[in-house]
């Protein structure tokens, strides 16, 4: 490493430099394969394939044995750049200003690899031979964008491998204010859907001979929106529902539309399943039509649960990691939206730690220096209390 640079700000920038839009590798999985191997991990890279989507490129890499296995989780892929002329400083180059690192991923979430990368590397170099039990890195490059070759993949791959984890943190951005405000233990899950309303196209100055699919879907909408589906609870913020758009592909003033759509988003809490929340929308839109309207609603695949993690070894140990290093008490969270830890509730219990997010994916997306050595130093505390505290395999 640098001798002007911690590991953790050395190894982000080095991250940040490597163009990893979704779906593009960019060279950060081939940067941590060469960091991780040339430190004794076993490194694999799968590259996973599905229908209509983008192959998509992963990393596991493990090092030691047994129990405790703990891995953390991230992804490389960024979203991106935008306008790049409208950058104080390159979104791919990792310029340092006066104390603040800037760059695509930098905070969501190369800045997190990165930090536990450096803290991971510094646990093991001062354990050695003495080290029992097992971390693992579980790095995706598909989280930003269609999430179906990457995590979800990733982890079944692991599990016919025969890997068992025992606890999970996903590096993600979790901190809104300053490092140490929030760990979140908890996600409220998400359900999307295409509500759609047939009717006939016709002449604008005719309307008796067409049928105008707009004014169906207006009420049927009108009926979801007014919904209040729960008041939340100590765990959970209520379940929201957002009307996110309404087509009907139609530029022409004088023709009426064949058909109409809206498409809907639901975050919701423990309070509800995917199936009981689907059921309860169903429901709503049917009390709502008249009997001549023609609609139809669908669901996409892409939804989740509501989880909360309840692991007491796995939250004390990175609670009170943060309060060692930051001097905060971190509140508990469940609040914000989704991210890979939905796919690895699944598998073991899983929390989330990163940095400070209020920058990530807006121009001059950065971070303070410090904040990495910071989030380093947390995350290699809690490695220290974790595998103390954790039954030997």
């Amino acid at each position: 490493m640098s001798d002007t640079l911690s590991a953790a700000v050395e190894i982000a920038r080095d991250l940040i430099r490597c163009p990893s839009v979704t779906p593009v590798e960019g060279g950060a999985l081939a940067f941590l394969d060469k960091l991780l191997t040339a430190r004794g991990f076993t490194v694999e890279r799968p590259v996973f394939s599905d229908e209509d989507t983008p192959d998509v490129e992963n990393l596991f890499a493990t090092i030691g044995s047994g129990a405790p296995h703990f891995v953390f989780a991230g992804h490389t892929d960024v979203v991106p750049a935008g306008q790049e002329t409208e950058w104080q400083h390159g979104p791919f180059e990792g310029e340092i200003s006066e104390g603040v690192l800037f760059g695509r991923g930098a905070v969501d979430m190369k800045g997190g690899i990165a930090s536990f990368a450096a803290a991971a590397l510094a646990f093991l170099d001062n354990h050695g031979d003495d080290f029992t039990g097992t971390i693992s890195f579980l790095i995706t490059g598909d989280e930003e964008g269609p999430a179906v070759n990457g995590t979800s993949k990733l982890l079944q791959w692991a599990d016919e491998q025969g890997y068992k984890f025992d606890a999970c943190i996903v590096g993600e951005p979790t901190n809104p204010d300053q490092l140490g405000d929030a760990i979140k233990v908890g996600r409220r899950g998400s359900l999307s859907g295409i509500v759609t309303v047939k009717g006939t196209q016709g002449h604008a100055a005719y309307p008796h001979l067409a049928d105008n699919p707009i004014p169906g879907l207006m009420k049927l909408m009108t009926a979801l929106d007014a919904v209040i589906f729960d008041d939340g609870n100590d765990r959970f913020q209520p379940t929201n529902l957002e009307i996110v758009t309404f087509d009907v592909g139609n530029t022409a003033f004088n023709v009426i539309p064949a058909r109409a759509e809206a498409r809907f988003n639901v975050r919701f809490n423990d309070e509800w399943s995917l199936d009981s929340l689907k059921l309860k929308i169903q429901e709503i839109l049917g009390s709502a039509a008249t009997e001549d309207l023609k609609w139809d609603i669908a669901f996409r695949r892409d939804g989740s649960d509501s989880f909360l993690t309840r692991d007491e070894v796995l939250i004390k140990a990175l609670s009170e990691a943060v309060e060692a290093e930051t001097g905060r008490c971190p509140e508990l969270s469940t609040g914000g939206g989704t991210s890979d830890a939905r796919f690895i509730k699944n598998y073991c219990p899983v929390v989330e730690f990163g940095l400070v997010g209020q920058t990530m994916h807006k121009i001059d997306e950065c971070t303070p220096v410090k904040d990495l050595d910071e989030l380093a130093a947390i995350y290699g505390r809690f490695l220290e209390s974790y595998f103390a505290s954790k039954p030997k395999g």
